[in-house]
C-alpha cells in the first residue's frame, strides 16, 4: 500500500512539474535592459567657468540615476576609467572632478581649493567622460565602481560621442 501510495504521489508531481502555463508578458526589450549612454571630451577653463553642461538627447525618468566615469590614464594601451567625483591633492590644494544631472542635461565642473587658473592642461584639457542612465529599476542594485561591470549589466557594447 505504501508502494502504491509513493508511485501515486511521484507520478503526480511529476506530472504537475513538467505542466507549462501560458507565456507570461515580455520585459523591457525581451528582458534585457539597454541603459542609455555616451562619451564626451570637455575643456575646462576660465571661458565656462570650469564647468559644461551637456542635454542628454533622449528622456530619462524621475527615478533614474547618473553615472559618470573619467578616463583617468592609459597603460599599456588599457584604458583605467574612474568612477566621479575624483580627487586630486596638489601641495596648493585639491582638485575634484565633479557632476551633478537633471532629467534634461548631466554637468560636469571642477571643484576645491587650488586655483583653476594654475593647472597644468593636463589636468582641465582633454578629459574624457562616460555617463550611463541607471534605470529606475536598477538603482542601488550593484557595485558601480567597476566600468566593465556596468557595461555589462547594462549591455553597454559601445558609447556614443557627443
Amino acid at each position: 500500500m505504501k508502494k502504491t501510495v509513493f508511485i501515486l504521489v511521484t507520478f503526480i508531481s511529476v506530472l504537475i512539474i513538467s505542466c507549462e502555463g501560458p507565456q507570461g508578458p515580455p520585459g523591457q526589450d525581451g528582458g534585457t535592459i539597454i541603459a542609455p549612454a555616451f562619451e564626451i571630451e570637455i575643456d575646462f577653463n576660465s571661458g565656462n567657468n570650469y564647468e559644461y553642461v551637456e542635454p542628454y538627447g533622449f528622456t530619462i525618468y524621475p527615478a533614474d540615476g547618473v553615472l559618470v566615469y573619467i578616463l583617468w590614464d592609459v597603460i599599456n594601451g588599457q584604458e583605467i576609467w574612474r568612477l566621479v567625483p575624483q580627487t586630486v591633492e596638489f601641495d596648493e590644494g585639491s582638485l575634484v572632478y565633479n557632476y551633478d544631472f537633471t532629467r534634461e542635461d548631466v554637468r560636469f565642473f571642477l571643484d576645491g581649493t587650488v586655483n583653476f587658473n594654475l593647472l597644468d592642461p593636463v589636468w582641465t584639457q582633454n578629459q574624457v567622460f562616460r555617463v550611463i542612465v541607471v534605470p529606475a529599476d536598477d538603482v542601488g542594485k550593484q557595485m558601480y565602481s567597476d566600468l566593465d561591470a556596468v557595461m555589462n549589466a547594462f549591455n553597454i557594447k559601445e558609447f556614443e560621442k557627443h
